[in-house]
């Protein structure tokens, strides 16, 4: 009977202690799966919003991301998978922003919470999901600051105006039609610009999506075209920024005293590195770190059931959106831009 009375005390302690060990194990693994997709991994701002997350992220959460390669039909697919594996919240940065209607359907069906971010959803199918938010920038606010840059700058440097007669002739890469944030960049940097009272002279508008080479081959065709009548280079972001200096390198500018001002949004490295080579007048930083930590933050906060912002200096709009604010970029404050960056 003693034998046997310590034996059932030994196998009490056994399991014990392995219910101790599993609860520990299980303490030390309960860090909420967060599924993220980005619209394409080659985006050069995109990039380091994607970091800023990954960083964020370090011991805090599993991460499940995707690179939807610019095809909304992949990152529909995508987000089936991230639910089926699991995903306690989702972080989705939209291909194409029409398609936020059917990725809370997905999300409603699964009672997963979302966060959207970049890529703005209308407003209206933000609000008919309680459990939907955004994270970003107000659009037109980036177009505003670069039509001051541009003001500014055309103001403080009369011999840009090779012709004498006044008027700025400029040429407009554009992002994604229908992008909020390309549409708002286009219409208020010119209208900024106008505003503070530059005369303006529209020669070419078309579209460079984002990229670096699309915006080569068009400042390639349209220096072609227009040579030296072309007086300022405006471009919704720094990929085609840096496409259209390309460019204008190889058109034997910035040398010997040729000069063509040219500038972006962003605030990305590169486009900083031209910044202080003297090849681009100036940028607005749209911030990379902050909207990734942001991201990151409400996406941790759903995925454990807390209210979003809990702990966070985040604040929501009516719209339902934090909004990181945009700063203005040149030479004079270049070392601020760069500590977004590190």
């Amino acid at each position: 009977m003693k034998k046997f009375i310590a034996l059932l005390l030994m196998l009490v302690m056994v399991l014990s202690l392995a219910a101790c060990t599993a609860k520990t194990e299980d303490s030390a693994g309960a860090v909420p799966t967060i599924g993220v997709t980005i619209y394409k991994y080659d985006d050069n701002f995109m990039s380091f919003v994607r970091r800023a997350i990954e960083t964020k992220a370090t011991d805090k959460a599993k991460l499940e991301m995707n690179d939807s390669q610019n095809s909304q039909a992949t990152q529909n697919d995508q987000v089936d998978t991230m639910i089926s594996k699991g995903a306690k919240s989702l972080a989705i940065n939209l291909v194409d922003p029409q398609a936020a209607s059917a990725i809370i359907e997905k999300a409603k069906a699964a009672n997963l919470p979302v966060i959207f971010f970049n890529k703005e959803p209308d407003a209206a199918v933000l609000a008919s999901y309680d459990k939907a938010w955004y994270v970003g920038t107000a659009s037109a606010e980036a177009g505003v600051i670069q039509g001051e840059i541009i003001a500014n700058s055309w103001k403080a440097n009369p011999a840009w105006d090779r012709n004498g007669d006044g008027v700025m002739s400029y040429v407009l890469l554009k992002g994604e039609p229908g992008h909020p944030d390309a549409e708002a960049r286009t219409k208020f940097a010119v209208e900024t610009a106008v505003a503070n009272g530059v005369k303006v002279e529209e020669l070419e508008l078309q579209t460079g999506m984002w990229d670096s080479v699309k915006g080569k081959e068009l400042m390639d065709a349209w220096i072609a075209k227009h040579g030296d009548a072309i007086e300022m280079v405006i471009c919704n972001n720094d990929g085609m920024a840096l496409g259209a200096i390309q460019s204008l390198n190889a058109a034997g500018y910035f040398d010997g005293g040729k000069f063509m001002p040219v500038v972006g949004v962003d605030a990305i490295p590169d486009a900083l590195e031209q910044i202080k080579a003297g090849k681009m007048v100036g940028t607005v930083l749209n911030d990379a770190k902050n909207q990734g930590g942001a991201t990151f933050d409400l996406a941790l906060n759903a995925a454990l059931g807390k209210d979003v912002l809990d702990g966070t200096s985040w604040v929501l709009d009516s719209s339902k959106a934090v909004r990181v604010p945009y700063v203005a970029v040149t030479i004079d404050n270049i070392a601020f831009a760069e500590e977004a960056y590190k």
